[in-house]
């Protein structure tokens, strides 16, 4: 069996695909798979590391905007998508794919365009809660529509195409153990606040961080707090975080550090975490059962993130908090709240776990052999 993924831009989009690629070798040993994505993009350090080949497109997305700016980029960017086209069309005559399988990104819709242009079986997975454009423009010709939400089954033309099957995740978010992980940790018996807002950080929710760490001092030190700043934060943060007077050495149980590299770690040992609301970190949030103040990006395309988030608030899994309205003093009544709360934090919890589908990549690898049969 010949597999094709095709994805690219975040994490959120390539994770899930190595996920169901590496499940997918375990139950066939002998398959060949191959991914495309874009040049330039996260995806080129990825997919290597995990070990399988990747074939770069030229980067290009569109922009909604009608300024004369956005329509020399769409102009470009036109030119790039149909450049891709026919690179796309060499690799899979070459290539020869039973499936292709794509799992968002701009850099996925040349090679599902194209394959169900020549008749091979493709399936999209959509992990937020609202289509975005890649998936929109391939979802009339795609045989299978995966998504992550079932709330968002009927934004789609043909919902007889569209299977829940949720998101991949990452065992070690479910199968993690507290205590060992807290021990791991070196924590005292003081609850745990993570906060976190993406790889790159986020800097007006890392001043409000700030902000909260001048009030845990003030209360002396009622939770122990790691926070990841993020690639570009790190470089000002520790500096703005003196100047508003709090000294982090004298602060025993506030750790401010650039990346969190062991977050299933962190969270099987954590109270509460804030974060931002991409697919990713919900259902890694949701598989952890790890209770949420959740800020979604108010700077992404579509309100990806705010719907997401909507979603998980209507279920009553996360609190949901507008970063218009997060103030430091906000936030850290809102984690004072959800700590004095344990009932609260239980039942939320609960929710968490009803909203994550854990056996996700088995599901896909299951519609991936069903269409290869075809």
């Amino acid at each position: 069996m010949n597999v094709i993924f095709t994805c690219g831009g975040t994490g959120g989009h390539i994770n899930p695909a190595i996920a169901v690629a590496n499940t997918l070798r375990e139950r066939h040993p002998d398959c060949k798979i191959l991914f495309i994505g874009a040049e330039g993009e996260m995806e080129e350090r990825l997919v290597p590391k995990a070990g399988y080949e990747l074939r770069g497109l030229p980067s290009s997305n569109l922009r909604r905007s009608l300024s004369w700016d956005g329509i020399r980029h769409n102009v470009r960017g036109a030119k790039k998508i149909l450049s891709a086209l026919k690179q796309c069309k060499v690799i899979l005559r070459e290539f020869q794919p039973d499936v292709v399988v794509g799992t968002g990104g701009y850099a996925s819709f040349p090679a599902l365009y194209e394959a169900a242009k020549m008749g091979i079986p493709t399936c999209v997975h959509e992990s937020n809660a609202v289509p975005g454009l890649a998936t929109k423009l391939v979802a009339k010709r795609a045989d299978r529509i995966l998504v992550n939400y079932a709330e968002c089954a009927d934004r789609y033309p043909d919902p007889g195409k569209v299977q829940v099957v949720g998101m991949p995740v990452d065992k070690g978010f479910v199968f993690t153990d507290r205590e060992e992980a807290r021990k791991e940790l070196g924590l005292d018996q003081r609850p745990l606040v993570v906060s976190a807002f993406g790889s790159l950080g986020a800097r007006d929710m890392n001043k409000v961080i700030a902000e909260v760490f001048r009030l845990e001092r003030d209360a002396l030190l009622p939770w122990q707090h790691i926070h990841a700043t993020g690639r570009f934060g790190w470089e000002w943060m520790p500096e703005y975080v003196k100047n508003q007077g709090v000294d982090l050495k004298a602060c025993p149980g506030i750790d401010m550090r650039e990346y969190i590299y062991n977050m299933p770690t962190l969270m099987a040992a954590a109270d509460v975490i804030i974060s931002r609301a991409g697919a990713a970190s919900c259902n890694e949030i949701a598989a952890a059962g790890l209770p949420c103040i959740m800020i979604p990006s108010p700077n992404v395309t579509a309100h990806h993130q705010e719907r997401n988030a909507q979603v998980m608030a209507d279920r009553g899994a996360v609190v949901l908090l507008p970063e218009p309205e997060c103030t430091g003093k906000r936030l850290f009544d809102e984690i004072d709240g959800l700590l004095r709360d344990p009932f609260r934090r239980q039942e939320m919890s609960k929710a968490l776990r009803r909203s994550v589908i854990l056996d996700s990549t088995d599901r896909i690898c299951d519609i991936i052999e069903e269409l290869a049969k075809k």
